[in-house]
């Protein structure tokens, strides 16, 4: 168990900017989740820190220990490869055996060799694989086998790079519910890497958005949620993503473009009159009604199509000029071409100012409101 501390951390490949400028704590036991898009930095970042690549300038410092030139096996670090790095000749014990056996990892009996293997292979349902190959595997196996031989030896940190990317969707969900367990119990600080949002909000003490090798925002899971610092961190959060159109804010209000939403923020916020500002909501925060709730804001439109997703209902509604995707519990059933009332609570409308069409220009200056007349208001 360790801190972890990354400072001005730059990495460059020719022209691409893989890393720019990261700087991040991460507490002693944190269980830390780096979400991004493919080629936003995210592997860089953790093969920087386990010291199997030089980075261009900046630090990594390991339970106060500054790691400038320190080998990557002298590190104390355990990392996962998406791409499995198991070895082909040996069965799955002696995988998950082999860094039990290194005398960079000190000295384990056989019998806490045993041990350490059979609770991990239980935990991961691969207990009945223990002599079988890797080619004997299916990939979801591999993939386990590959998490396995991380978790199985003590170290300062795990590094998980998208360790259940190619486990089938049922099989994700219960893993994603026993990696928690895992690090609760051995409460050794960890980085994960992925590009999934549920397992994002899942699992994190706290998560990281990394855009371009920019990390863009980090926060408890909530934080992030309720107050992404710019749409790009809004849309990485949810599916569908967030609903995002073009709006003004004139004469002390903020309406888009077709005048179907009009919200009062809070004068305390700052908000500067001009055209650049856009409304964003969550399909999840809109709901259709058959009447009005005072103090709620309220759109009408025709629905163009119905998609059922099990309990729920993905609705696609037509509001003047915008296409509006809206989550439905099915209380209310309709039909596509019908005309519905939608609804949505004013704090649960997000304002992001100064948008162009670059969302780098956004940053936050106000989160969630506090007040049913506050929208959250993110300036750029």
């Amino acid at each position: 168990m360790a801190t972890l501390t990354i400072s001005g951390l730059n990495k460059t490949y020719g022209k691409k900017q893989a890393l720019n400028d990261v700087n991040l704590d991460i507490a002693d036991g944190e269980f830390f989740v780096m979400l991004g898009p493919s080629g936003a930095g995210k592997t860089t970042m953790l093969k920087s820190i386990a010291g199997l690549q030089e980075v261009d300038s900046g630090s990594v410092v390991i339970g106060g220990i500054t790691m400038d030139d320190v080998e990557p096996y002298r590190r104390n670090v355990a990392m996962a490869f998406e791409s499995y790095a198991l070895y082909p000749q040996k069965t799955v014990f002696e995988n998950l055996a082999s860094p039990l056996r290194s005398g960079r990892t000190g000295k384990y009996s056989a019998a806490d060799q045993q041990s350490r293997i059979d609770a991990v292979t239980t935990t991961l349902g691969i207990n009945h694989l223990l002599q079988r190959l890797p080619k004997e595997l299916s990939n979801g196996q591999r993939q386990r086998v590959a998490l396995g031989r991380v978790l199985v030896r003590p170290a300062d940190v795990y590094l998980l790079d998208e360790p259940l990317s190619h486990l089938d969707a049922k099989l994700r969900a219960s893993m994603r519910a026993e990696l928690k367990r895992l690090g609760q119990m051995s409460n050794t600080t960890s980085v994960y890497v992925t590009h999934d949002y549920q397992e994002a909000l899942s699992l994190g003490d706290r998560i990281g958005i990394l855009r371009e090798g920019h990390l863009v925002q980090v926060g408890t899971p909530s934080d992030v949620w309720l107050r992404p610092v710019d749409t790009f961190v809004a849309r990485s959060l949810g599916q569908p993503e967030m609903n995002v159109f073009d709006a003004r804010f004139e004469n002390g209000r903020v309406v888009d473009r077709a005048g179907l939403v009009s919200i009062e923020p809070a004068p305390s916020l700052g908000l500067v009159e001009g055209p650049k500002v856009r409304i964003g909501l969550r399909p999840s925060d809109i709901a259709v009604t058959p009447t009005p709730r005072p103090g709620h804001l309220h759109m009408k439109g025709r629905v163009q199509l119905v998609e059922r997703l099990g309990r729920l209902v993905e609705l696609s509604v037509v509001v003047g000029e915008e296409d509006i995707i809206v989550i439905s519990d099915g209380e209310h059933p309709v039909a596509e071409h019908d005309e519905v009332l939608l609804q949505v609570s004013p704090h649960l409308v997000h304002i992001f100012e100064g948008t162009t069409d670059d969302p780098s220009a956004e940053t936050l200056r106000i989160g969630a409101a506090q007040e049913l007349t506050t929208a959250g208001v993110h300036h750029g």
